[in-house]
């Protein structure tokens, strides 16, 4: 049977949705259809990345889906405050969805529950049957025991003031509050100047974040601020994995052509997902190929690239998680955040240098040596209990 479409990609969030606009734009006349079970595109999240996370090119062609800029940050921690001048850039859900909507127009097929999947089919709930040279799955996280993780999970609000709040940029973290058992802290977007997300955000070792103690936390910081909440507008909530150690190959052993965080491309310390899903999307809007023996083997080369290169981060990760007591965390990162500005804006690009591994790991640890070591030599075949 003929297939109807060049490419279905199941999944209308982050990864998908960045792949579908680039091959609009590369590929016009390309058969994409874009399917998700949810009422827009995007759900209900809000995605952000640094100025040198993108490179001039990938600015450009995703500057329709940025909804705020500001031209730099802030973090506090108990004996660090520190402003960083480095651009910093926000999508929103809302604006992911009417971008998507605008140039996909009938590409894009939402409230569509699949049922089952192949390589080459997707069978909705509906009974209807669509064909493809190749499925792509872009439908979020999904637990796989070939990875050991933590987690950043948090609660976000975003609230109308009924004062101004006085900010003038992002602060990217506030660990100045009470850690309650991880490293914990409070994350402002300043989205107009009565208008802010605020997220309560957590390192734990698993998935779950009392919802109700996160909510009282928002409004604490809030009041400690001055800041005067009106109005909730929304709220969002989610688990970022944050990768310790793993292996590779067990892991893409049984995966069809997947992308986002359903590859495991993401950054493993921050969670960030959406520099790797731009650099895929260029990846793919240069193929001419698209069947499921060409697909599948090109999208594991970038994700086994990615995964080498992110080896330093995840013995840091283990650091954090394994050898720092949970409530003393913020120790690892408040030293983190006194290096160079240069070295900052690399780690969070995922470009660190081997001057900057060394920086990184020089001077005393903010972690026992003995447990630092321990953590380092950790591997998923000596599994050991996060603490």
């Amino acid at each position: 049977m003929t297939s109807q479409y060049d490419l279905l990609l199941l999944g209308a969030g982050l990864a998908n949705g960045l792949l579908a606009l680039r091959l609009k734009q590369q590929q016009p006349d390309l058969r994409v259809l874009v399917l998700d079970a949810d009422a827009r595109a995007g759900g209900n999240h809000t995605w952000c990345f640094h100025a040198d996370d993108l490179s001039d090119q990938q600015h450009q062609w995703i500057a329709p889906l940025v909804a705020h800029h500001w031209p730099h940050y802030e973090v506090r921690f108990p004996q660090l405050t520190r402003q960083l001048d480095s651009g910093y850039f926000c999508v929103t859900s809302s604006r992911f969805d009417e971008v998507l909507r605008a140039a996909l127009g009938d590409a894009l097929r939402l409230n569509q529950t699949v049922a089952c999947c192949g390589p080459d089919h997707v069978q909705l709930a509906s009974g209807e049957v669509l064909r493809a040279r190749a499925v792509i799955d872009g439908r979020g996280y999904q637990p796989d025991a070939a990875l050991q993780i933590g987690f950043q999970a948090f609660v976000g609000q975003e609230w109308t003031l009924s004062q101004p709040h006085q900010l003038e940029g992002p602060i990217l973290m506030d660990a100045t509050v009470d850690q309650q058992g991880g490293y914990r802290f409070v994350y402002t977007l300043p989205l107009s100047p009565t208008r802010l997300l605020i997220e309560d955000t957590h390192y734990i070792d698993d998935a779950s974040l009392a919802a109700a103690q996160a909510r009282q936390n928002i409004c604490d910081y809030a009041a400690r601020q001055g800041w005067q909440l009106a109005t909730l507008i929304r709220e969002e909530r989610g688990a970022l994995p944050i990768t310790l150690a793993g292996d590779f190959e067990r892991f893409w052993h049984h995966r069809q052509p997947c992308v986002g965080l359903r590859a495991g491309l993401f950054h493993p310390t921050t969670g960030y997902s959406l520099p790797l899903a731009a650099s895929l999307a260029d990846a793919l809007a240069t193929e001419q190929n698209f069947s499921p023996d060409a697909l599948a083997p090109r999208i594991h080369r970038f994700a086994q690239a990615a995964w080498r290169e992110q080896g330093f981060f995840r013995m840091l990760n283990r650091m954090l998680f394994l050898a720092a007591d949970a409530d003393q965390r913020w120790r690892v990162m408040q030293r983190f955040y006194g290096l160079p500005e240069g070295l900052i804006a690399r780690f969070y690009a995922g470009r660190l240098t081997w001057a900057d591994r060394a920086r990184i790991l020089s001077g005393k640890p903010p972690v026992p040596v003995l447990a630092a070591i321990q953590a380092i030599l950790t591997q998923p075949s000596g599994r050991r209990t996060l603490r």
